[in-house]
């Protein structure tokens, strides 16, 4: 018999970071912030910090569905959020039980590197992930490399972003978040420069409604784990019944207050 729980549930689905910047412990951390009671299931053991990834330890797909088994067992699930997924036989697993248990269609942040530039995703998972997983999904959150990576596309500026969204919707996702924090250069006469931007802009295409969301740029040191605190709580105001659209608009805030911190903790010149 499912438990029932005044909170509703979320399940992370990602890697284990140890340093707690992203990963897990920063799902864990975000579903709380918002209200949300948070369960998980570890698909890698990283070894890693804000300088970058040492190493790491792949769950089995027997694992990993070990561990999800007592979840769905004793609680019904609000959303669920996926992270990194590094291997072809866990992104099966987690379509298979996404489809076996009926779980709620995921925010899925597609976690192929890290910001240092340390692969987090084989590439054959790649393949999977766009067959299998996509259209399972509500959103899909890349950054703007990821999006190159899913889309094929080059990206530049806003209407890059537009084209990637789209093309990315196409391949099955119902949703698509391109993150426009990456997007700090442009291409000017066949070169690429350098812009000062003030402003960061992300694209969403939500069954092809187009809608693009405009924030102040805050100058801070780099956030470990922002994409995750994002798709955590898109995940969250999803689970609390928010709508796709307000449930980012909400995950922006808390990443923005998030950078505010960063910013007031770091030397100032």
């Amino acid at each position: 018999m499912l438990q029932t729980t005044p909170r509703p549930v979320v399940l992370s689905i990602a890697g284990f970071d140890p340093s707690g910047g992203a990963g897990i412990i920063a799902d864990v951390t975000t579903f709380a912030s918002f209200g949300c009671q948070p369960t998980a299931a570890v698909t890698s053991l990283t070894f890693q910090n804000a300088e970058g990834v040492f190493g790491a330890i792949h769950e089995s797909a027997e694992s990993l569905r070990a561990q999800i088994l007592p979840i769905v067992a004793e609680f019904s699930l609000a959303a669920v959020k996926i992270g990194m997924l590094p291997t072809a036989e866990i992104v099966h697993e987690v379509a298979r039980l996404l489809r076996e248990f009926k779980l709620p269609a995921p925010v899925i942040d597609p976690v192929i590197e890290s910001t240092s530039g340390d692969r987090l995703m084989e590439e054959n998972a790649i393949g999977v992930l766009l067959t299998d997983l996509l259209p399972l999904s509500r959103v899909v959150t890349p950054n703007i490399p990821e999006a190159e990576r899913l889309s094929g596309l080059k990206i530049d500026d806003e209407e890059g972003m537009r084209e990637a969204a789209k093309r990315i919707r196409q391949l099955g996702a119902r949703a698509v978040l391109v993150k426009g924090g990456h997007l700090r250069e442009q291409r000017a006469e066949g070169r690429r420069q350098k812009t000062s931007s003030s402003e960061v802009i992300d694209v969403l295409d939500d069954e092809g409604v187009m809608t693009v969301l405009r924030a102040k740029r805050i100058i801070a040191a780099e956030l470990h784990g922002s994409g995750c605190l994002l798709s955590a709580g898109i995940a969250a105001g999803l689970a609390k019944g928010l709508t796709l659209e307000n449930s980012i608009r909400e995950a922006k805030f808390f990443v923005t207050d998030a950078l505010r911190v960063v910013r007031k903790q770091s030397p100032q010149p």
